[in-house]
């Protein structure tokens, strides 16, 4: 859908620049923002290496592994139903302590990987259960101290201080989360725990 969708707004700007006589412009504005997606592109390849890099670091020092298990207190209390030693904590853990550190890239598998183990114990294997959205609207509050893709942005289009985000950033995604956790804890005690074996 979406790729009809572009592709309409593409050909409606074409048609319309050729009626109006300005298909210079179009000319123009493709190569200008040719080169500006490989720049940023390059700009990103070398903010997400040196923290991916990082993230490296982190576990294999066992870091993650200890702000993981620094985490699960809060896990248990927003994803009772999960079995104490299934490996869904591990790969939520994973996915948050990525969030945090602002490497969204890096916490996708993570998250893929506690889906599946969370669908492994879902009693409507063609629904998705309370705990899998649950765990997907926490994910997508995104907690992040750090605001790592958007820095990268502003330091590509020349911001005098691409750092500047990071307050607004973190009282966002802190907001966010607080919304998404309360939502969590409304929904079942309205609603009920519902879907897991």
């Amino acid at each position: 859908m979406l790729n009809y969708l572009w592709g309409g707004f593409i050909l409606i700007g074409i048609l319309t620049a050729a009626f109006t006589g300005n298909l210079h412009n179009v000319t123009t504005g493709v190569v200008e923002q040719a080169k500006t997606a490989v720049n940023t592109c390059i700009t990103m390849l070398g903010v997400l290496s040196t923290w991916t890099g990082l993230m490296n670091i982190a576990e294999k020092s066992g870091l993650t592994k200890r702000m993981t298990k620094a985490l699960m207190p809060l896990l248990r209390a927003l994803f009772p139903d999960i079995p104490k030693d299934n490996k869904a904590y591990e790969h939520i853990g994973n996915n948050i302590v990525a969030n945090i550190l602002g490497l969204g890239w890096a916490s996708t598998p993570a998250g893929l990987y506690a889906m599946e183990e969370l669908d492994k114990l879902n009693c409507h294997r063609d629904t998705a259960s309370d705990m899998m959205c649950d765990f997907m609207i926490f994910n997508m509050s995104s907690l992040q101290i750090i605001s790592v893709n958007i820095i990268a942005y502003r330091s590509q289009f020349n911001s005098q201080n691409p750092s500047e985000i990071i307050g607004a950033g973190l009282f966002a995604t802190l907001i966010s989360t607080l919304a998404s956790v309360a939502f969590i804890f409304l929904r079942r005690h309205t609603v009920g725990r519902r879907g897991f074996k």
